[in-house]
């Protein structure tokens, strides 16, 4: 792995209006172009919108998706790619050729490569599929990419995998933050006052963003993402309404120890820029503890214990 300037974008999108995501997108690679970043991260499902596509019928959710790789959102995202010089992804809603429709993101390069990652733990609808693939890839700058969506960090075994496919750069695009869960030691949600009287009270909103809804609540597993399994976690997050609840944005990088190198608790749309040091993965913690793996030792977790259930009946109880 070489230095790579990173970003990563909190946007709150609009509901079902591609276009205008679209072009969100585009202004943010805009302003990260200027700054020489390299590889760009927006949020899961910033094309589509997100939280609104669990009342959608079947038929709206498959209007709404398109192909991967043809479709003209990703077309879009390769045009973008080629004419700033860098890497972006954003999310979508994919239609696949086995017919499902998926929650992806898709990741445009430079050089004309378009990726793909289905998220391996939907739940938003019925009619939103799993997917079932890993996904690690070279990218022109000279580090190799992991792509996970939202809960699918949640996982460790998934983020363990994907390091072990050699991903030196984690890609975490979330839709969280503000989450109404019934249990009380998660999050919670951030009233939607408190995001109207931002301009008024910031103080008020900040608290929000900061204290155990949004920041203080990735700081208790994020950081373990990165730091076991040596990796850079390039986090990106709506903010603000998304139907009933507020996203926390909270866009943030960090490094191989599970550092915070850059971040932004705002409650607006921002970017967030930071350095990656290649040098810090050389003695890395987590690299030299998966150096002493026993992988012989490990099939139980391989095994079906009987308690395992479908994200989607988990849905209002985890994120």
């Amino acid at each position: 792995m070489r230095d790579v300037r990173v970003a990563a974008v909190q946007f709150q999108h609009a509901p079902g209006d591609k276009q205008a995501n679209l072009d969100t997108v585009t202004t943010f690679t805009r302003q990260a172009a200027q700054q020489g970043v390299e590889i760009l991260v927006f949020p899961e499902c910033c094309i589509t919108g997100y939280w609104h596509l669990r009342h959608l019928s079947r038929a709206d959710i498959r209007d709404l998706a398109e192909p991967a790789f043809a479709g003209p959102t990703s077309q879009a995202l390769l045009a973008l790619s080629r004419e700033h010089g860098l890497t972006l992804g954003a999310g979508l809603l994919e239609l696949g050729d086995d017919d499902n429709v998926y929650n992806t993101y898709v990741i445009a390069m430079p050089d004309g490569q378009l990726r793909r990652h289905r998220k391996i733990h939907a739940f938003i609808s019925a009619h939103v599929s799993s997917g079932s693939e890993y996904t690690v890839f070279d990218t022109p700058h000279g580090c190799r990419v992991g792509v996970l969506i939202c809960y699918d960090n949640n996982i460790g075994e998934n983020v363990r995998i994907t390091a072990l496919q050699g991903a030196e750069v984690l890609l975490a695009p979330h839709q969280t933050g503000g989450c109404a869960l019934k249990d009380p030691h998660t999050m919670g949600r951030v009233e939607r006052i408190v995001w109207d009287r931002r301009h008024e009270d910031p103080a008020a909103i900040e608290a929000e963003f900061r204290g155990p809804k949004g920041r203080e609540w990735l700081m208790r597993w994020l950081p373990t993402r990165a730091h076991d399994n040596g990796l850079f976690l390039v986090f990106a997050n709506g903010v603000g309404p998304d139907e009933d609840e507020v996203r926390t944005g909270n866009a943030m990088v960090l490094d191989p120890y599970g550092r915070v190198i850059a971040e932004t608790w705002k409650a607006r749309d921002e970017l967030v820029v930071a350095d990656l040091d290649a040098s810090l993965r050389d003695l890395c913690t987590g690299l030299r503890w998966m150096r002493t793996r026993r992988p012989e030792l490990y099939g139980p977790i391989t095994q079906a214990t009987g308690n395992e259930a479908d994200t989607r009946s988990l849905r209002f109880t985890a994120m």
